[in-house]
């Protein structure tokens, strides 16, 4: 994803600015500060959660702050009398002021709202009750081709997807009988919400050339039209099965990280005391994700809020679950132990109450990772992955499982396939650092370095996956970077050492191993 403003670029994937065009150097911290007021440009910013994220939570001086915000500014051509990107707003934070558009990669669409094209008439925006979740309706692509027999294939790739995602648990499919029936051209977002009480609305273009086909597919909340996601494929017609087989996991695995996103920023508006349990849900998995002290805390908050409006609501105990498993991995508590039976509370009610929904497994899963149970921990995502194939962090954690076993290869298959499902995931930096650890396994150091250094620059990354990019370095004899990324989790954690790396990572008792702990040795951890 490339976030731009003006002449600037910031390329979340590549963990890079540019300046129309060209790359701009700067310090990581400055990097992580200008994505963190780039990529919430919609909101304000406040002191705290900057010193969370940039610093990690550590005890910070304003000046400080004040620093890093000049050299921020200074990257991005702003200056603190002009104030023209990034504004302060005195005694709360700062917010990012510029015009930014969100852009996919290279081949990917542009994500731009494109108007809200309303019908005749005065529509009713209020959607049928679905128990709180978001639906969805695929409507059959539009096909360009004057040829009858590639017509099916503006039926065929909709029927699939409409297929895969009613494996989903928590998303409402609008029955292909129904969604079908809308087949005119540039059929708008907000008569599909009308007649059919879907929030969001898949459609679809095939246009067919002579060798070739290109299918674009775009995700539409239907309230105002506006597109949520959207991109581009192209194949040679003698791929097509191959191109329909990457189009319905990339399709799934995009709604499975937008459409909480666009149902987050959605039920803020309503303001607090408007929240359902769904709504709470979904803004505390916003929280969750960023992956510090503060943010933690506060999506427990809306999980327990989500309980206690519906008791039964399965992925708010699996959520509950995840931000206990998240104290005792980044250990934000003393009493780890505790943190891991109410992680498995937690996890064991989810499943109680949904035992198919991905979610859950996938929970047990991580539960069974941070007490070294790697064989029952590699069955509960199997389980998860065999109820939805496509889910992006389910083979994520799959392969982390697998590195924890030593079994570099099968880690690798299962990292390249998460990242490739869910290039924008919001776990995509753990994802870098575990394909990283994968090399370690089997020894190539080279690769290792050049992925863990991928992934602890990747904006989010923690202090544990700088520790693994000072272990690759170190271990690829190259001493300078070593030492940077050393020091570099000294200054977040002082407290680091070996064995806190193996709790948050309990590896068994194979060579990888072995050769971890002698470098964590090695580098006065």
């Amino acid at each position: 994803m490339i976030l731009a403003f003006d002449d600037f670029e910031i390329d979340l994937q590549r963990s890079e600015l540019r300046n129309a065009g060209e790359p701009v150097s700067v310090e990581t911290r400055v990097f992580n500060l200008l994505c963190l007021l780039i990529g919430n440009h919609d909101r304000l910013v406040t002191k705290d959660e900057i010193i969370e994220v940039v610093w990690d939570g550590r005890a910070i001086s304003d000046s400080a702050i004040s620093t890093a915000i000049k050299e921020t500014r200074k990257a991005v051509g702003d200056d603190g009398t002009r104030q023209a990107k990034i504004a302060t707003v005195h005694g709360r934070g700062f917010r990012c002021v510029a015009d930014v558009k969100i852009r996919g990669s290279a081949n990917a669409a542009v994500l731009e709202s494109t108007g809200t094209n309303e019908p005749e008439g005065k529509l009713d925006t209020t959607i049928p009750s679905f128990g709180g979740k978001p639906s969805i309706a695929v409507i059959p692509f539009q096909i360009l081709s004057k040829l009858e027999e590639e017509r099916p294939l503006a039926d065929a790739i909709p029927a699939e997807l409409i297929s895969a995602l009613s494996r989903l648990r928590w998303i409402n499919v609008i029955a292909r009988g129904s969604s079908f029936r809308f087949r005119q051209p540039d059929v708008s977002p907000q008569t599909v919400r009308q007649l059919l009480g879907a929030s969001y609305c898949l459609t679809g273009i095939v246009e067919v050339f002579p060798d070739s086909l290109a299918i674009t597919v775009e995700l539409a909340e239907t309230r105002h039209g506006n597109i949520v996601w959207g991109e581009r494929y192209l194949s040679k017609l003698e791929r097509l099965h191959e191109i329909r087989s990457e189009i319905i996991p990339g399709v799934i695995s995009a709604i499975e990280v937008q459409v909480p996103l666009a149902e987050a920023n959605a039920a803020r508006t309503g303001g607090p005391q408007q929240l359902d349990a769904w709504s709470a849900f979904h803004i505390g998995l916003q929280h969750m994700y960023r992956f510090n002290r503060a943010d933690n805390a506060a999506a427990a908050e809306h999980f327990r809020d989500a309980i206690g409006k519906d008791p039964r609501f399965a992925r708010a105990h699996a959520g509950l679950s995840f931000t206990s498993f998240q104290i005792a991995f980044m250990n934000y508590e003393p009493d780890r132990e505790q943190e891991i039976d109410a992680a498995r509370a937690s996890a064991e009610k989810s499943l109680e109450l949904d035992p198919l929904d991905p979610f859950t497994n996938y929970n047990m899963g991580r539960v069974c990772w941070l007490t070294g149970d790697l064989e029952s921990g590699l069955s509960w995502l199997d389980r998860s992955l065999q109820i939805s194939p496509n889910f992006a962090q389910g083979h994520y954690v799959k392969a982390l499982l697998e590195v924890l076993a030593g079994h570099g290869q099968k880690a690798r298959e299962s990292s390249t396939k998460a990242m490739a499902l869910s290039p924008l995931d919001p776990l995509y930096y753990a994802m870098l650092g575990t394909h990283a650890q994968s090399y370690l396994c089997d020894g190539n150091y080279t690769e290792a370095a050049i992925w863990a250094e991928r992934a602890a620059r990747a904006p989010g990354a923690h202090h544990l996956l700088a520790t693994v990019a000072a272990v690759a370095h170190h271990l690829n004899d190259d001493n300078e970077k070593a030492l940077y990324w050393a020091s570099n989790v000294r200054a977040r954690r002082p407290d680091m050492l070996a064995a806190s790396f193996f709790n948050a990572f309990p590896f068994a008792e194979t060579p990888v191993k072995a050769v971890i702990h002698d470098a964590l040795a090695e580098l006065g951890f």
